[in-house]
């Protein structure tokens, strides 16, 4: 149920304004006093507060100021006796959600209660979702455990605390839009857009207008003003994917953009447009080759080039291949309501010997076409990668594959379990000590995983 908080040092207005609101079906806290008003705000989370302007020390201007220190969402509407224009605009300038006068005119206070209850459902919704979106796309929801990914995690926090530009190299499928996303999630931007373009995707004759946007009347069905991507990326993060294929006339006017912070939209007065973006970009290619190729600006590829994150292609952390294959199909197991356990260890070592050409997200596709043709409780070697041939020469021992599998077992058991090692016998069956000793074989210690 709604609750509100009110605050008035009138009782009989308290009784009023809580029989009135009750009535209406909302749940109404009352306080006389600016203590019990921060004491109710620190102790309950409310929906709404109404306060009066003209309490006794301190007024009600600075008691709104107070509770908004505690709980800075929370929309406050203010009541007074003594109405002017000034008194209202610096009510509503100081953070209050509306503004009414005493004697209160119900049909009129009902409306406000109600506008500002959806300001404060849409505020919270909006934080809800953006909560997670930045716990899908933090550091830590970056899967992998191998050296080469620590690295890539360490530098993606390293990046966070600067402005620099960012150059983020790998392989196609590797993940470059999940590490530029998680880069900005990491940095003080995060609360502005992220805007993402893939410059292979835009025909060279609209990549301009996309980029820099366009007047009214610029070029033939330019039938509107169009802000482009960049001030859509204002006071946020903007990520060039694939900036390779970026066409040789457009280096120059990106190189431009860099250096100046402005963009001249076309069709435009010719005045500049100051922009505030942070810019990624990524690349598939090796940008220095396509420099002595003269494909690429070598003055753009040194601004760009401030930052260097190389992401390593997954058939060069095979210690990833398990975890990433055990995510997957816990993800699709469930999206697909299917009661999967596990892989198989012909279908593990089947993983472990392929190259990945395609890396995460060929893996991801196999993992998950494996999911819907899977009529049993696991996953076996004939569902994955059923049209490859495997070149089984290149497989490990059989030792080797075994022990891949524990480590990873021991790994996701202690996720699990918050690094309780009891609590990890019992599900894997085994006697405490046994299992001490198999973490210990591992160099795996419980104590890891006990703040996750």
């Amino acid at each position: 149920m709604t609750e509100i908080l009110v605050v008035d040092d009138d009782k009989q207005v308290l009784i009023l304004i809580k029989t009135f609101l009750e009535r209406e079906g909302y749940k109404v806290v009352t306080a006389s006093g600016k203590k019990r008003a921060l004491n109710l705000a620190k102790k309950k989370k409310f929906d709404l507060g109404v306060i009066d302007l003209k309490l006794e020390q301190p007024d009600g201007m600075k008691l709104m100021q107070a509770i908004h220190e505690i709980t800075p969402e929370l929309p406050i509407v203010i009541l007074t006796g003594f109405a002017t224009i000034e008194t209202a605009v610096e009510a509503m300038q100081k953070g209050a959600c509306g503004f009414l006068t005493k004697p209160l005119k119900f049909r009129e206070f009902l409306p406000h209660i109600q506008n500002c209850l959806k300001t404060s459902e849409l505020t919270r919704e909006v934080e809800r979702l953006r909560s997670i979106v930045e716990g899908k796309y933090s550091v830590d929801s970056i899967i992998g455990k191998s050296d080469k990914m620590a690295k890539v995690k360490s530098q993606i926090i390293q990046a966070a605390e600067v402005e620099s530009v960012v150059y983020i190299q790998g392989e196609s499928g590797t993940g470059k839009e999940l590490i530029a996303q998680s880069l900005h999630f990491a940095s003080s931007r995060k609360n502005g857009p992220f805007v993402a373009i893939n410059c292979a995707a835009i025909p060279e004759t609209l990549l301009e207008s996309e980029l820099f946007g366009y007047e009214r009347g610029a070029f033939t069905g330019a039938d509107r003003n169009k802000k482009g991507l960049f001030l859509e990326a204002h006071k946020g993060t903007f990520f060039l994917d694939e900036i390779s294929e970026m066409p040789f006339s457009m280096q120059a006017k990106l190189l431009r953009v860099l250096e100046d912070k402005k963009i001249y939209p076309l069709g435009g007065s010719g005045r500049p447009v100051n922009v505030d973006a942070r810019i990624l970009a990524a690349s598939n290619k090796n940008l220095e080759d396509e420099v002595k190729r003269r494909n690429f600006r070598e003055d753009l590829f040194y601004r760009i080039h401030v930052i260097a994150i190389e992401i390593p292609p997954l058939r060069e952390r095979k210690d990833d291949i398990t975890l990433l294959a055990s995510y997957f199909l816990t993800k699709y197991a469930a999206r697909m309501n299917k009661n999967i356990k596990g892989l198989s260890p012909a279908a593990t070592q089947k993983l472990l010997a392929y190259e990945w050409p395609g890396n995460v997200r060929e893996l991801e596709n196999s993992i998950e076409s494996a999911v819907v043709m899977s009529l049993q409780d696991i996953i076996t070697e004939d569902l994955i990668l059923p049209a490859r041939k495997i070149n089984n020469e290149g497989l490990i021992s059989f030792k080797e594959a075994r022990e891949n599998f524990e480590k990873d077992y021991l790994i996701q058991l202690m996720e699990l379990t918050g690094g309780n090692v009891t609590k990890a016998a019992k599900i894997a069956d085994k006697y405490r000590a046994d299992l001490y000793d198999l973490l210990k074989r591992y160099n795996i210690v419980p104590a890891d995983f006990r703040n996750k």
